[in-house]
């Protein structure tokens, strides 16, 4: 555990990994976005409106996303997997 987002760090981890890592929760995932260290991107949609809340995606990054998967289940959900080019 680490109390600051360290980009470095993390992407001397990517590297020593040899698997996939995930990122979890609002604003790590922003501060990897804004660092570059995202390559994948799985988005669920889910068809409920709640209001107010955290964003899912950060407001200043600007990213190309390339859609690799869909699928929609019979709730109404989507799952969008995406790759991100730079």
């Amino acid at each position: 555990m680490e109390r600051d987002f360290d980009p470095e760090a993390v992407r001397q981890m990517k590297v020593s990994a040899g698997r996939d890592m995930v990122v979890g929760g609002p604003e790590l995932a922003a501060q990897a976005f804004k660092a570059g260290l995202v390559e994948e991107l799985h988005l669920f949609v889910v068809p409920i409106m709640v209001g107010g809340g955290k964003r899912s995606l950060p407001n200043d990054v600007r990213l190309k996303l390339e859609l690799i998967d869909e699928r929609r289940f019979s709730s109404g959900m989507v799952h969008l997997h995406y790759h991100t080019r730079r």
